[in-house]
């Protein structure tokens, strides 16, 4: 299976939350008098407008008002959401009426339309209501390609007239509101990188904080992430140049793609020199692995080597570690709401462990570091230490962790002075259930036609083959059903299709599950169900 190209979002005039951004990519275009094309987009209810003034009579097909998006060369729409509202209400004549469309991916290709001689005269959507679920469209797969127009226009037969009416409450006869849009671009050049030096490239042994440098680029949506990974665990990301907050993700997906507020958000070209915390790492041998990605997620290799971190442990003193330190200590530590070592949870929750620390006859050990040990669940997997938690004048201590992390082994230690070995330990389990985002396309079909599934696995590492994951359908409150299994890329990421062979109407679920496997350290979990309405 070949590798899928890397993807992002990029929000226009309104981001998914009815925040104000920019329209970029989008350009427009008038023909004719009265005619016109406006970004009010900043202001309350504001939109790209394309629209006919209707204080004259028009000729059909020579007053258009068009607003055309191009994806970058390269790149090509691979999912469009829009919130649109207009209405054609200037009436027909014989031969011409007023109307508007959006097509894809060339003009001709309408896949929303309100024309008054077709029975549109109320309009479409709700004007002036700019998230309305009224306003929202989803662009057909078969449509999608690199360009999107929204368009205004008298049409019908050259030579015949539009009327000279009043139009609607806004003075138009024909007009299109386009209040947001949220695009899918697919980006498959991948960047480059050179000139690699530094420590972190050479030495064969490292300590406190190591640096790499080298020149990246990247022909689309620009060079974005460093990421380092040791012995497969992504350790840390470091953003190279935001490009003054272009290149900055701003969220508010629900598929794991990042989103931005411009095509091409992140600088084409960088030279970085980017400093790794060994410190991040148990000492000993490791495989060090550095990527540059760019904003759609494609990656070049900066780096790939075996290295020994050789940290100096604590300074050997031989100082007590806290106060009432022992070796007689005694180690409690569970998961908040829960007595067993074992907890499960779904891939988007946060985790809080609590632990105490006592000496004899319970009396609290304060102000000591407790050490903590993580091992993921995965054959091959290398423990590392994590940062340690230090104990509050009780004892007690609380560590909290985030959501996102795989299935793992955390193994606690106290050791009674700097530098001795553990006298306690304990050891607790999470059970995480993979996540998998899952995009389908389009949501309603009739026989014969294909809908398109995409999607990725939200949590890593990702074995090198790629992983298996079940498609599976259902009608509503039956049993779920297999038709179909499929391997990701070795970033996660996955695409399918099926057909409808028989007639409808009929409602239709599907999901993904990703089953549990020895070289994928999640348990076995499953995507959101998505609806589908064969009509």
């Amino acid at each position: 299976m070949s590798a899928l190209a890397g993807q992002y979002h990029v929000y226009s005039c309104r981001t998914p939350d009815g925040e104000v951004a920019p329209v970029d990519g989008w350009s427009e275009s008038a023909t004719g008098s009265y005619t016109v094309t406006s970004d009010t987009c900043a202001k309350p209810g504001g939109a790209l407008i394309a629209g006919l003034i209707a204080e004259t009579t028009r000729y059909a097909n020579t007053n258009m008002a068009t607003w055309a998006f191009a994806a970058p060369v390269g790149e090509t729409l691979v999912g469009a959401k829009l919130w649109r509202a207009g209405d054609a209400d200037g009436g027909a004549a014989i031969g011409a009426s007023y109307q508007y469309w959006i097509a894809a991916p060339i003009e001709a290709d309408i896949f929303d339309d309100c024309s008054y001689l077709a029975g549109c005269p109320s309009g479409v959507g709700e004007i002036g209501e700019p998230m309305s679920p009224a306003n929202q469209i989803v662009e057909p797969a078969a449509n999608l390609g690199p360009r999107i127009y929204v368009l205004a226009s008298c049409g019908g037969m050259s030579e015949y007239r539009c009327p000279d009416n009043d139009g609607d409450a806004n003075g138009y006869a024909a007009v299109v509101y386009l209040y947001a849009a949220n695009l899918t671009l697919e980006q498959s050049t991948p960047p480059t990188a050179s000139n690699v030096s530094g420590e972190l490239a050479t030495a064969p042994t490292l300590a406190g904080t190591s640096d790499v440098a080298f020149s990246a680029s990247d022909p689309g949506s620009g060079v974005y992430e460093a990421l380092f990974s040791v012995d497969g665990q992504v350790v840390q990301s470091t953003p190279l140049d935001e490009n003054g907050g272009r290149c900055k993700d701003v969220g508010e997906t629900t598929d794991g793609l990042p989103a931005f507020l411009y095509v091409q958000p992140c600088l084409a070209a960088v030279s970085a020199d980017v400093g790794f915390d060994t410190a991040r790492v148990a000492n000993g041998p490791h495989h060090l692995v550095v990527t540059v990605i760019d904003a759609a997620g494609n990656s070049a290799t900066v780096l790939d080597r075996n290295v020994t971190i050789d940290n100096p442990v604590l300074p050997g003193t031989g100082a007590p570690n806290g106060t009432g330190a022992t070796t007689e200590a005694a180690l409690t530590v569970a998961w908040k709401n829960t007595s067993r070592n074992l907890t499960t949870s779904t891939f988007d929750a946060p985790h809080t462990i609590v632990g105490r620390l006592t000496g004899a006859g319970g009396a609290p050990i304060g102000d000591a570091q407790v050490g903590i040990l993580s091992t993921p669940a995965y054959a091959g997997a290398t423990t590392a230490a994590m940062p340690s938690v230090r104990t509050g004048a009780d004892g007690r201590f609380v560590l909290r962790l985030p959501a996102g992390l795989s299935s793992r082994t955390l193994r606690f230690q106290y050791s009674s002075s700097v530098d001795a070995p553990p006298v306690v330990t304990r050891t607790l389990s999470l059970r995480v259930r993979a996540g998998v985002a899952l995009r389908v396309s389009p949501r309603v079909v009739s026989v014969g036609r294909s809908i398109y599934f995409t999607g990725r696995l939200r949590g890593g590492p990702v074995p090198s083959g790629g992983k298996l994951l079940v498609l599976e359908a259902r009608s509503p409150g039956g049993a779920w059903l297999e038709f179909e299994v499929v391997r990701s890329d070795d970033r996660g990421r996955f695409h399918a299709s099926y057909r409808f062979k028989f007639p409808g109407p009929a409602d239709y679920q599907f999901r993904v599950v990703c089953e549990a496997e020895a070289d994928y350290p999640f348990a076995t979990g499953d995507s959101k169900v998505i609806g589908v309405f064969e009509r």
